[in-house]
Protein backbone atom coordinates (compact mmCIF):
# COMPACT_ATOMS: atom_id res chain seq x y z
CA UNK A 1 0.00 0.00 0.00
CA UNK A 2 1.34 3.78 -0.97
CA UNK A 3 1.99 6.34 1.71
CA UNK A 4 -0.37 8.30 -0.43
CA UNK A 5 -3.13 5.85 -0.74
CA UNK A 6 -2.88 5.00 2.91
CA UNK A 7 -3.16 9.08 3.90
CA UNK A 8 -6.67 8.93 1.28
CA UNK A 9 -7.93 5.70 3.72
CA UNK A 10 -7.39 6.94 6.98
CA UNK A 11 -9.07 10.44 5.81
CA UNK A 12 -11.89 8.90 4.57
CA UNK A 13 -12.41 7.15 8.01
CA UNK A 14 -12.56 9.84 9.72
CA UNK A 15 -15.28 11.64 6.86
CA UNK A 16 -16.96 8.84 7.33
CA UNK A 17 -17.05 8.97 10.93
CA UNK A 18 -18.33 12.44 10.85
CA UNK A 19 -20.86 12.42 7.82
CA UNK A 20 -22.44 9.60 9.23
CA UNK A 21 -21.94 10.40 13.00
CA UNK A 22 -25.35 9.02 14.34
CA UNK A 23 -24.61 5.49 12.39
CA UNK A 24 -20.99 5.53 14.01
CA UNK A 25 -22.39 6.22 17.43
CA UNK A 26 -24.82 3.63 17.27
CA UNK A 27 -22.22 1.14 16.22
CA UNK A 28 -19.82 2.05 18.87
CA UNK A 29 -22.18 1.90 21.10
CA UNK A 30 -23.28 -1.32 19.94
CA UNK A 31 -20.01 -3.07 20.24
CA UNK A 32 -19.68 -1.36 23.86
CA UNK A 33 -22.66 -3.35 25.30
CA UNK A 34 -21.88 -5.94 23.44
CA UNK A 35 -18.30 -6.51 24.51
CA UNK A 36 -19.28 -5.50 28.07
CA UNK A 37 -21.54 -8.12 28.45
CA UNK A 38 -19.39 -11.03 26.62
CA UNK A 39 -16.76 -8.98 29.31
CA UNK A 40 -18.90 -9.62 32.23
CA UNK A 41 -19.14 -13.48 31.82
CA UNK A 42 -15.42 -13.93 30.81
CA UNK A 43 -14.76 -12.62 34.21
CA UNK A 44 -17.21 -14.68 35.71
CA UNK A 45 -16.12 -17.89 34.24
CA UNK A 46 -12.42 -17.56 34.68
CA UNK A 47 -13.36 -16.65 38.38
CA UNK A 48 -15.69 -19.90 38.21
CA UNK A 49 -12.73 -21.71 37.12
CA UNK A 50 -10.63 -20.31 39.66
CA UNK A 51 -12.79 -21.09 42.37
CA UNK A 52 -13.39 -25.06 41.26
CA UNK A 53 -9.00 -24.58 41.15
CA UNK A 54 -9.23 -23.77 44.49
CA UNK A 55 -11.88 -26.19 45.45
CA UNK A 56 -9.60 -28.94 44.15
CA UNK A 57 -6.46 -27.64 45.39
CA UNK A 58 -7.74 -27.78 49.03
CA UNK A 59 -8.87 -32.16 48.60
CA UNK A 60 -6.35 -33.96 51.24
CA UNK A 61 -6.08 -37.71 52.07
CA UNK A 62 -5.66 -38.60 55.90
CA UNK A 63 -3.21 -40.97 56.40
CA UNK A 64 -4.61 -43.09 60.00
CA UNK A 65 -1.17 -44.48 61.57
CA UNK A 66 -0.93 -47.53 63.75
CA UNK A 67 -1.04 -47.35 67.43
CA UNK A 68 2.50 -49.31 68.06
CA UNK A 69 4.43 -47.60 65.31
CA UNK A 70 7.53 -46.57 66.39
CA UNK A 71 9.12 -43.15 65.92
CA UNK A 72 11.83 -44.42 63.44
CA UNK A 73 8.93 -46.38 61.54
CA UNK A 74 6.77 -43.45 61.47
CA UNK A 75 9.71 -41.27 60.04
CA UNK A 76 10.64 -44.17 57.64
CA UNK A 77 6.73 -44.27 56.57
CA UNK A 78 6.84 -39.94 55.96
CA UNK A 79 9.99 -40.62 54.04
CA UNK A 80 8.36 -42.99 51.51
CA UNK A 81 5.01 -41.51 51.01
CA UNK A 82 7.54 -38.21 49.96
CA UNK A 83 9.44 -39.89 47.46
CA UNK A 84 5.37 -41.32 45.78
CA UNK A 85 5.26 -40.01 42.56
CA UNK A 86 2.48 -37.15 42.64
CA UNK A 87 2.43 -36.34 46.04
CA UNK A 88 2.89 -32.42 46.83
CA UNK A 89 2.77 -32.05 50.75
CA UNK A 90 2.71 -34.22 53.60
CA UNK A 91 2.31 -33.30 57.58
CA UNK A 92 2.32 -35.13 60.57
CA UNK A 93 -0.46 -34.58 62.88
CA UNK A 94 -0.27 -36.30 66.27
CA UNK A 95 -3.02 -37.44 67.97
CA UNK A 96 -2.69 -34.47 70.74
CA UNK A 97 -2.62 -31.63 68.39
CA UNK A 98 -5.95 -33.37 66.01
CA UNK A 99 -7.97 -33.50 69.56
CA UNK A 100 -7.33 -29.85 69.89
CA UNK A 101 -8.39 -29.41 66.37
CA UNK A 102 -11.63 -31.35 67.10
CA UNK A 103 -12.12 -29.50 70.58
CA UNK A 104 -12.28 -26.00 68.57
CA UNK A 105 -14.62 -27.82 65.43
CA UNK A 106 -16.95 -28.81 67.85
CA UNK A 107 -17.48 -25.17 69.48
CA UNK A 108 -20.04 -24.93 72.56
CA UNK A 109 -20.25 -28.97 71.79
CA UNK A 110 -16.34 -29.30 72.98
CA UNK A 111 -17.84 -30.99 76.73
CA UNK A 112 -18.02 -34.01 74.58
CA UNK A 113 -14.57 -34.75 74.56
CA UNK A 114 -14.24 -33.57 78.27
CA UNK A 115 -16.08 -36.63 78.77
CA UNK A 116 -13.02 -38.56 77.87
CA UNK A 117 -11.16 -37.18 80.65
CA UNK A 118 -7.44 -38.18 79.63
CA UNK A 119 -8.28 -40.72 77.20
CA UNK A 120 -7.11 -39.72 73.55
CA UNK A 121 -8.69 -42.37 71.26
CA UNK A 122 -7.52 -40.21 67.65
CA UNK A 123 -4.55 -42.10 66.52
CA UNK A 124 -1.42 -39.68 64.99
CA UNK A 125 -1.77 -39.00 60.97
CA UNK A 126 -0.27 -38.11 57.90
CA UNK A 127 -2.44 -34.92 55.82
CA UNK A 128 -1.02 -35.19 52.66
CA UNK A 129 -1.91 -33.35 49.03
CA UNK A 130 -1.39 -34.33 45.73
CA UNK A 131 -0.06 -32.38 42.66
CA UNK A 132 -3.31 -32.90 40.72
CA UNK A 133 -6.55 -33.58 42.01
CA UNK A 134 -7.37 -36.48 40.15
CA UNK A 135 -4.63 -38.73 41.92
CA UNK A 136 -5.79 -38.46 45.24
CA UNK A 137 -7.84 -41.84 44.73
CA UNK A 138 -4.87 -44.02 43.30
CA UNK A 139 -2.48 -42.30 46.20
CA UNK A 140 -4.70 -43.03 48.73
CA UNK A 141 -5.27 -46.54 47.95
CA UNK A 142 -1.12 -46.99 47.15
CA UNK A 143 -0.25 -45.91 50.94
CA UNK A 144 -3.42 -47.82 52.49
CA UNK A 145 -0.80 -50.91 51.58
CA UNK A 146 2.18 -49.72 53.02
CA UNK A 147 3.41 -51.14 56.50
CA UNK A 148 2.50 -49.16 59.92
CA UNK A 149 -0.78 -47.06 57.61
CA UNK A 150 -4.27 -48.70 59.49
CA UNK A 151 -6.64 -46.59 56.61
CA UNK A 152 -6.06 -43.93 54.49
CA UNK A 153 -9.59 -41.51 53.59
CA UNK A 154 -10.37 -38.99 51.20
CA UNK A 155 -13.69 -37.94 51.61
CA UNK A 156 -14.48 -40.18 48.71
CA UNK A 157 -18.17 -39.77 48.06
CA UNK A 158 -17.60 -35.80 48.29
CA UNK A 159 -14.38 -35.63 45.95
CA UNK A 160 -16.71 -37.32 43.65
CA UNK A 161 -19.10 -35.07 43.59
CA UNK A 162 -16.82 -31.87 44.02
CA UNK A 163 -14.90 -33.11 40.83
CA UNK A 164 -18.61 -33.28 38.80
CA UNK A 165 -19.46 -30.12 39.91
CA UNK A 166 -15.92 -27.94 38.85
CA UNK A 167 -16.22 -30.19 35.86
CA UNK A 168 -19.89 -28.96 34.92
CA UNK A 169 -18.67 -25.70 36.18
CA UNK A 170 -16.16 -25.18 33.34
CA UNK A 171 -18.39 -26.85 30.53
CA UNK A 172 -20.91 -24.40 31.29
CA UNK A 173 -18.74 -21.72 31.19
CA UNK A 174 -16.61 -22.37 28.23
CA UNK A 175 -20.44 -23.07 26.23
CA UNK A 176 -21.43 -19.84 27.87
CA UNK A 177 -18.39 -17.98 26.36
CA UNK A 178 -18.88 -19.59 22.79
CA UNK A 179 -22.66 -18.79 22.58
CA UNK A 180 -21.91 -15.08 23.78
CA UNK A 181 -19.23 -15.02 21.51
CA UNK A 182 -21.49 -15.82 18.89
CA UNK A 183 -24.31 -13.22 19.49
CA UNK A 184 -22.01 -10.23 19.69
CA UNK A 185 -20.06 -11.00 15.86
CA UNK A 186 -23.95 -11.50 14.71
CA UNK A 187 -24.67 -7.97 16.86
CA UNK A 188 -21.82 -6.05 15.87
CA UNK A 189 -21.99 -7.46 11.83
CA UNK A 190 -25.96 -6.51 11.29
CA UNK A 191 -25.22 -3.01 13.15
CA UNK A 192 -22.18 -2.32 11.07
CA UNK A 193 -23.81 -3.72 8.12
CA UNK A 194 -27.09 -0.97 8.26
CA UNK A 195 -23.90 1.60 8.21
CA UNK A 196 -22.79 0.08 5.09
CA UNK A 197 -26.45 -0.25 3.46
CA UNK A 198 -26.29 3.59 4.39
CA UNK A 199 -23.30 3.92 1.79
CA UNK A 200 -24.52 1.66 -0.40
CA UNK A 201 -24.91 4.61 -3.65
CA UNK A 202 -21.25 5.76 -2.83
CA UNK A 203 -19.92 2.10 -2.91
CA UNK A 204 -21.46 1.21 -6.00
CA UNK A 205 -20.63 4.67 -7.68
CA UNK A 206 -17.08 3.69 -6.65
CA UNK A 207 -17.20 0.47 -8.31
CA UNK A 208 -18.45 2.28 -11.77
CA UNK A 209 -15.58 4.33 -12.18
CA UNK A 210 -13.67 1.31 -12.21
CA UNK A 211 -12.23 0.95 -7.85
CA UNK A 212 -11.16 -2.33 -7.35
CA UNK A 213 -12.85 -4.45 -4.42
CA UNK A 214 -10.06 -4.04 -1.68
CA UNK A 215 -9.60 0.05 -2.47
CA UNK A 216 -13.04 -0.22 -1.79
CA UNK A 217 -13.03 -2.54 1.38
CA UNK A 218 -9.89 -0.76 2.97
CA UNK A 219 -11.70 1.69 4.29
CA UNK A 220 -14.65 0.17 5.62
CA UNK A 221 -12.34 -2.33 7.41
CA UNK A 222 -10.43 0.68 8.47
CA UNK A 223 -13.78 2.28 10.00
CA UNK A 224 -14.87 -1.18 11.32
CA UNK A 225 -11.20 -1.46 13.16
CA UNK A 226 -11.93 2.05 14.52
CA UNK A 227 -15.07 1.73 16.02
CA UNK A 228 -14.38 -1.78 17.19
CA UNK A 229 -11.69 -0.34 19.09
CA UNK A 230 -13.27 2.77 20.65
CA UNK A 231 -16.49 0.43 21.77
CA UNK A 232 -13.80 -1.63 23.58
CA UNK A 233 -12.29 1.00 25.02
CA UNK A 234 -15.61 2.16 26.59
CA UNK A 235 -16.29 -1.80 27.64
CA UNK A 236 -12.61 -1.84 29.11
CA UNK A 237 -13.49 0.77 31.11
CA UNK A 238 -16.74 0.12 32.14
CA UNK A 239 -15.41 -3.68 33.06
CA UNK A 240 -12.67 -2.01 35.37
CA UNK A 241 -14.92 -0.53 37.22
CA UNK A 242 -17.37 -2.74 37.23
CA UNK A 243 -14.94 -5.25 38.62
CA UNK A 244 -13.45 -3.20 41.42
CA UNK A 245 -16.87 -2.84 42.95
CA UNK A 246 -17.80 -6.34 42.50
CA UNK A 247 -14.42 -7.43 43.84
CA UNK A 248 -15.21 -4.57 47.02
CA UNK A 249 -18.31 -5.67 47.71
CA UNK A 250 -17.28 -9.49 48.00
CA UNK A 251 -13.97 -8.67 50.02
CA UNK A 252 -16.21 -7.07 52.74
CA UNK A 253 -18.64 -10.04 53.53
CA UNK A 254 -16.28 -12.47 52.01
CA UNK A 255 -12.38 -11.98 52.58
CA UNK A 256 -10.89 -15.33 51.84
CA UNK A 257 -12.82 -15.73 48.71
CA UNK A 258 -10.47 -16.81 45.45
CA UNK A 259 -11.39 -14.20 43.38
CA UNK A 260 -9.13 -13.40 40.79
CA UNK A 261 -6.65 -10.67 41.72
CA UNK A 262 -7.19 -7.21 40.13
CA UNK A 263 -3.65 -6.62 38.57
CA UNK A 264 -2.55 -7.76 36.60
CA UNK A 265 -5.94 -10.07 35.61
CA UNK A 266 -7.94 -7.07 34.45
CA UNK A 267 -4.75 -5.31 32.17
CA UNK A 268 -5.33 -8.87 30.92
CA UNK A 269 -9.16 -8.62 30.12
CA UNK A 270 -8.39 -4.99 28.77
CA UNK A 271 -6.35 -5.82 25.86
CA UNK A 272 -8.43 -9.09 25.07
CA UNK A 273 -11.91 -6.88 25.12
CA UNK A 274 -9.84 -3.71 22.74
CA UNK A 275 -8.65 -6.48 20.36
CA UNK A 276 -11.98 -8.52 20.37
CA UNK A 277 -13.73 -5.22 19.22
CA UNK A 278 -11.22 -4.07 16.65
CA UNK A 279 -11.41 -8.11 14.95
CA UNK A 280 -14.70 -8.26 15.47
CA UNK A 281 -15.25 -4.86 13.58
CA UNK A 282 -12.72 -5.67 10.97
CA UNK A 283 -15.10 -9.26 10.42
CA UNK A 284 -18.07 -7.63 10.44
CA UNK A 285 -17.40 -5.45 7.83
CA UNK A 286 -15.56 -7.61 5.98
CA UNK A 287 -19.43 -9.70 6.09
CA UNK A 288 -21.26 -6.39 5.33
CA UNK A 289 -19.50 -5.00 2.22
CA UNK A 290 -18.99 -8.87 0.69
CA UNK A 291 -22.69 -8.49 -0.26
CA UNK A 292 -22.63 -5.00 -2.38
CA UNK A 293 -19.37 -5.78 -3.96
CA UNK A 294 -20.62 -8.76 -5.75
CA UNK A 295 -23.62 -6.76 -6.95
Amino acid sequence: MKLRTGEYFIQEVFHSLRRNNWMSFASIGTVAVSLFVLGVFLILVLNMNRMASTLESQVQISVYLEEDLSRQQRIDLQSNIEKMQGIDTVKFVDKDEAKARLSERLGDQKYLLEALGDKNPLPDAFELTVVQPDMVETAAKAIERMDGVESAKYGQDVVEHLFDITRLMRIFGLVLMLLLAGATIFIISNTIRLTVFARRKEIAIMKYVGATDWFIRWPFLMEGIVLGCIGGILSAIALRSFYAAMAAKIYSTLAFFPLMPQYPFMNYVTVAIILSGMVIGAIGSAFSLKRFLEV
